[in-house]
């Protein structure tokens, strides 16, 4: 990952990506490939998107030939598979700005003032420049971040506290299993206690999840309680508890440490809403042969797209980025035919990746 530059001229350049997610990693492979040079850039401060900010260490399944690994771990494989390509990473920036030019380039530019002059830009933004849905009561904000949290970055930081989860979607279940998870299974970061809450006895988490739930509820291991925070309970500065009323009609106290809620993401495209490409319900339409947007010569890639049969998957997203370096390449390369060749047997693509072409008797 090379260093981001440090003088304001303008950077010429192929392709830039917006957004460090998955696909947008792996869209620096596939432009790689094809000799296509990228810089990349994402309002976080470091890569992996949504993997890193919001699930680092829950368990991936449905990546191909890879049976199980966390979003940490997908983030740094992908990082690894980059290596070959030099992609510039510009990071805690958002673009701001594009603007096609008369040659048929795009002006690109950030919010920290960097300015690109490129042939093609991959949007690649996730669900766009996403923000976690607060918890709406009277009185939290001072907690946020110190008591009240919308994500999990280091686990062990709710070791041996008393936790109320509040959410029923998978990651509210997800993180609710794991603080009961006992220290016999290798986790160091087992809570004293975990209380889950949600407004309804329904919940849109995977049903092996929700069995585990009520098993480990039945067994003590763990409390469930049907009811929608309207207050907070606080002592000397901290946050004690909340106040919770039950679908019984009585509000109680419930005692806490930390609270973690997982009301799901508020996406918002941000100024991508501004760049000219057709958009339906907050999503970018592109083409199922391209993946290219509505201004040739922008693409999308990944959750922020939309087409007929979309499906939001990591896996979807890495096809997409695939036909999309392809579709790419004829704006970059003009003049130059290109060809489907294959990394098990091409020695071109064998020298673009720094490794040594095999010999098979």
């Amino acid at each position: 990952m090379q260093a981001v530059p440090t003088h304001t001229d303008v950077i010429e350049t192929d392709a830039v990506i917006v957004g460090a997610g998955p696909v947008g990693l792996f869209q620096i492979f596939e432009l790689g490939l094809l000799e296509i040079r990228a810089h990349i850039v994402d309002s976080l401060a470091y890569p992996g998107g949504q993997c890193i900010e919001l699930y680092p260490d829950k368990p991936i399944y449905d990546i191909p030939a890879v049976p199980v690994c966390t979003g940490k771990e997908l983030t740094d494989n992908l990082l690894r598979q980059i290596e070959p390509f030099g992609a510039t990473f510009h990071l805690g920036q958002e673009v701001t700005v594009v603007d096609k030019q008369d040659d048929g380039r795009f002006a690109v530019e950030t919010s920290k003032g960097t300015r690109f002059l490129t042939k093609t830009v991959f949007i690649a933004g996730g669900v766009g420049s996403f923000q976690p849905r607060t918890l709406k009561v009277e009185g939290v904000e001072p907690f946020e971040g110190t008591q009240v949290h919308y994500r999990v970055k280091t686990p062990a930081d709710f070791a041996g506290k008393h936790l109320l989860i509040i959410g029923g979607g998978d990651s509210a279940l997800d993180w609710a299993l794991n603080f009961c998870a006992a220290n016999a299974d290798g986790n160091p970061h087992k809570a004293e206690s975990v209380i889950l809450m949600h407004r309804r006895d329904d919940f849109r988490a995977a049903p092996a999840s929700v069995a585990k739930m009520r098993a480990l509820c039945d067994a003590h291991e763990m409390q469930l309680i049907i009811g929608q925070a309207v207050g907070i309970d606080e002592r000397d500065g901290q946050l004690t508890g909340l106040k919770v009323a039950g679908n019984d009609g009585v509000t109680r106290v419930v005692p806490c440490d930390q609270v973690l809620t997982f009301f799901g993401l508020s996406p918002k495209l941000g100024p991508i809403a501004d760049w000219g490409v057709a958009l339906e319900r907050k999503q970018v339409v592109v083409d199922t042969e391209k993946f290219e947007t509505s201004v040739p010569g922008i693409f999308a890639v990944g959750d922020v797209n939309t087409y007929p049969g979309k499906k939001k998957l990591i896996l979807s997203g890495f096809h997409e980025a695939a036909l999309a370096a392809f579709g790419a390449a004829p704006h970059v390369f003009p003049d130059r035919r290109v060809h489907l060749q294959y990394t098990t047997t091409s020695p071109k693509l064998h020298k673009v990746l720094g490794v040594e072409s095999p010999v098979f008797d």
